[in-house]
């Protein structure tokens, strides 16, 4: 068995039909923050699981809707996900403290902007940053992360491209 995951962040109150096309193919939603409204949210297919965070813009009606932290265990994956991470090797202070006392197969975050993707042996786990889906930031291409999650592993991972920011379709 295994469950698609479709991996977004920094949608700041942005969403659109290319995106939300995407998220029909898969299982489970996950956002990593900087989500800026609930209309966001409420776009999202109704029928699937959402597992998201709250970042450094979410006013506090959403951090009361959504954690600072995410950390669950699908499919033998142990997942660690939150707004703020940073990326290896310099992480965000305290992260990589988190990291080794959970000890997850795969580290989650946002805010950054920029889609990476990258196993870091110092805390034996994956490290993944979807990029951003909305319009707002520096970034230049939108992007997103589709991956399964099966016996314990992260397989088909592919980058989305969404379109370059400010171009909306």
């Amino acid at each position: 068995m295994s469950t698609k995951i479709a991996l977004i962040s920094d949608s700041h109150s942005y969403i659109d039909h290319k995106t939300l096309a995407y998220l029909e193919e898969v299982d489970e939603i996950w956002h990593a923050g900087d989500i800026g409204s609930f209309s966001v949210m409420n776009e999202l297919p109704k029928e699937k699981p959402v597992r998201a965070v709250f970042g450094n813009i979410d006013d506090q009606d959403m951090q009361r809707a959504y954690p600072e932290w995410q950390e669950f265990t699908l499919e033998g994956v142990k997942v660690l996900m939150t707004h703020i991470g940073g990326k290896p090797p310099r992480y965000a202070k305290g992260i990589k403290a988190k990291i080794k006392e959970s000890s997850p197969n795969l580290f989650i975050c946002g805010h950054s902007h920029i889609c990476k993707v990258e196993f870091d042996k110092t805390v034996n786990c994956l490290y993944m940053n979807p990029g951003a889906i909305g319009q707002h930031g520096f970034h230049v291409m939108r992007t997103m992360l589709l991956f399964d999650l099966e016996a314990g592993q992260v397989k088909n991972l592919r980058v989305v491209e969404l379109g370059k920011r400010g171009k909306v379709l």
